[in-house]
């Protein structure tokens, strides 16, 4: 490991945790690209469909290195695939990239990552971990088959921890439940996010496959529950609830295109490969104890003297936090 090979592959990790669960059905991936030392970019996949991380990188170094911006939609995988296979070659003659996660050899949605990379005179392609769905590994053995150094396992725990939703959904359902507190944990009182935090929570009701939240919070707090703050389709929504006792005036059920049903059993949902997202209060914290596989905080900076709060004893893991707006953002696990 050279010197500074940790120190691009953490910049790489952090940018791919900006996505995390936004890339839904696909993994949260970052990537850097360096040369003579010198940091060129840092990008991430960002959306399921888009381009990959080692794509956008790629194209932002080639912006970098030639001071202008190419006349193609970043997001738009095929065509900045297709740009880039224009570009000189030799401007990318000795960079090394720091991949997150195995450029993908298969052609999907999106063309092969690792076919592209392998066109051009790289000098190194580091990788974190390598890919773990069956059938889409090979991009290791592309990019050495075209005479690129490639090395792997640098930061492997850290990208195992951001790739583990990813390989839960490949099995079953992966439950994320997310909170918001003040800075002494009360959850009462209205809004208590940032709205930087609230437009990241309407991005993943977009990406989840079904948002879940309890009876008694939809009685008490008679919530839209939809993505007004991104534009985006409002997720189908499960209350988990023995009483079908619901006001159906309420927001919650006057949005068009969406399914809006009511269970004591989740079991189905479970046990489905899909992406949960739940909204609750203590109750439901409770209710799914044992199936919660991460916890998204958002804690606002602010004290509070409502009386309302996650009133648990759990110990919690750290897996990565940023700041976001005013908040503080904490992806956990029960530790």
């Amino acid at each position: 490991m050279r010197i500074d090979d940790r120190f691009f592959m953490e910049l790489a990790l952090r940018e791919a945790w900006k996505y995390q669960g936004l890339t839904y059905p696909n993994p949260a991936v970052g990537c850097a690209v360096v040369k003579e030392g010198k940091l060129l970019a840092v990008e991430a996949h960002q959306r399921a469909g888009e381009s990959h991380a080692e794509v956008r990188a790629m194209l932002a170094a080639y912006e970098g290195m030639e001071g202008h911006r190419a006349a193609v939609d970043p997001a738009d995988a095929v065509a900045v695939h297709d740009f880039l296979q224009t570009v000189p070659r030799e401007l990318f003659r000795g960079v090394s990239l720091y991949v997150t996660l195995e450029p993908c050899a298969h052609r999907g949605a999106t063309p092969s990552c690792a076919w592209l990379l392998s066109q051009f005179p790289l000098h190194r392609v580091v990788i974190a971990a390598t890919d773990p769905v069956t059938g889409h590994s090979g991009g290791i053995e592309i990019l050495a088959d075209h005479g690129i150094e490639v090395e792997t396992g640098l930061c492997a725990e850290e990208a195992e921890a951001l790739l583990e939703p990813f390989k839960i959904w490949q099995e079953r359902a992966f439950v994320l439940f997310k909170l918001a507190q003040t800075a002494n944990g009360r959850i009462g009182g209205g809004y208590l996010s940032s709205p930087e935090s609230l437009k990241h929570v309407h991005r993943l009701r977009e990406a989840a496959d079904e948002l879940i939240i309890g009876g008694g919070t939809v009685r008490a707090d008679r919530p839209r529950l939809d993505c007004r703050f991104t534009g985006g389709q409002a997720p189908d929504v499960t209350i988990y609830s023995r009483k079908n006792d619901f006001d159906r005036e309420i927001p919650l059920f006057g949005i068009s295109d969406r399914r809006v049903q009511i269970t004591d059993n989740l079991e189905p949902l479970l046990e489905r490969p899909s992406f949960l997202l739940v909204e609750g209060g203590q109750g439901m914290l409770e209710a799914l104890a044992e199936q919660i596989d991460w916890f998204l905080l958002y804690q606002t900076p602010k004290l509070s003297s409502h009386p309302l709060s996650y009133n648990v004893d759990q110990k919690l893991e750290y897996l990565h936090q940023r700041t976001i707006g005013a908040d503080l953002m904490i992806w956990s696990r029960f530790g």
